[in-house]
């Protein structure tokens, strides 16, 4: 089974009647967790992006908790697992400041872990390639801004 083009489905979309849009939006809910996460933020979190910004910042810094600091593999798992988080719940809101504010802060939690994992390179990486993204984020936005997030960023680096 094939699936149409995405422009084939916007035009079907705005022709639709809003009592039968209101049903296929309802059965996209059902299906898939994510849809519903979507519709969520949609509705509630992105009228207040500031706001949505500050939940994400919490929850990493729940999530950071419970990373293990025995062992450099353990914590290692949890933070790719806050990453994946970060990504999912980021991938909705597409605005780059929000992305930004997140990354920054997860550096920062990242830098007060007990943990010495400056001496892994493993964790080096997934850190710089944070830094990455952040940067190139950080060149999309306009310049005052930019002055803003990279004197931010550099006391993270």
């Amino acid at each position: 089974m094939q699936s149409t083009s995405l422009a084939f489905l916007k035009k079907e979309i705005q022709a639709m009647p809003k009592a039968e849009l209101i049903e296929v939006c309802n059965r996209l809910i059902k299906y898939k967790k994510e849809n519903k996460e979507l519709l969520h933020y949609l509705l509630f979190e992105s009228l207040n992006e500031p706001n949505y910004a500050l939940q994400l910042k919490n929850e990493v810094t729940i999530l950071f908790q419970d990373v293990n600091t025995q062992t450099v593999y353990f914590a290692k798992k949890t933070i790719r697992k806050i990453l994946r988080f970060i990504a999912k719940y980021c991938k909705f809101s597409e605005n780059p400041t929000t992305q930004i504010d997140v990354l920054i802060h997860f550096c920062e939690e990242m830098n007060q872990l007990s943990l010495h994992w400056k001496d892994h390179k493993v964790m080096v990486n997934l850190y710089q390639s944070q830094i990455k993204k952040i940067e190139k984020l950080i060149a999309t936005l306009h310049e005052d801004l930019q002055f803003d997030y990279r004197q931010k960023l550099t006391p993270n680096q």
